[in-house]
């Protein structure tokens, strides 16, 4: 059984972020299933990120992503490639923040109480092979130290995960 440290409510974003990068790194240490780390990764963050109300995974399958393991209310199955932010974030291959859900075009509510939205690709080789989503209650929840630390989470999945 793993053990999850919790990180101090004091701690900066970025010690926060460190101490998940570790945490993560041990977690899915020796384990190459995909769906499994995407489950547990889910798990630690929504469990140690503050103010979220949604924390998964989207893959690609065929044209478009499909719902993968998640923290949260139940969500929307299936996006299309270029629609909302998990789809926009796919077709232009990079990082998303975006501090007010309802301004951005084409945003596809699943849970009306999200505001704000990050959403990390994951890329393989220039391919898309799925989306990290972070949703949150609060209005400009994420910010830069967001989306690095989430990167850099996100690049320890793909490095221990078997995912085609």
């Amino acid at each position: 059984m793993f053990d999850v440290e919790s990180v101090p409510s004091s701690a900066t974003k970025q010690e926060r972020y460190a101490s998940l990068a570790q945490q993560l790194t041990g977690l899915l240490e020796g384990e190459p299933d995909a769906i499994a780390n995407a489950a547990n990764m889910a798990a630690l963050l929504y469990d140690q990120l503050p103010d979220l109300n949604w924390a998964g995974f989207y893959f690609m399958r065929g044209e478009g992503l499909v719902l993968g393991p998640f923290q949260g209310k139940v969500a929307c199955v299936r996006i299309p490639v270029g629609r909302g932010v998990c789809g926009t974030a796919v077709a232009e291959r990079t990082s998303m923040v975006v501090p007010d859900v309802h301004a951005f075009p084409g945003h596809i509510a699943c849970d009306s109480a999200s505001r704000s939205e990050l959403v990390v690709p994951l890329l393989r080789d220039g391919e898309a092979l799925g989306v990290l989503d972070l949703d949150s209650p609060s209005p400009a929840r994420f910010d830069a130290v967001d989306r690095e630390g989430c990167e850099r989470l996100v690049a320890i999945y793909l490095a221990a995960s078997h995912l085609d």
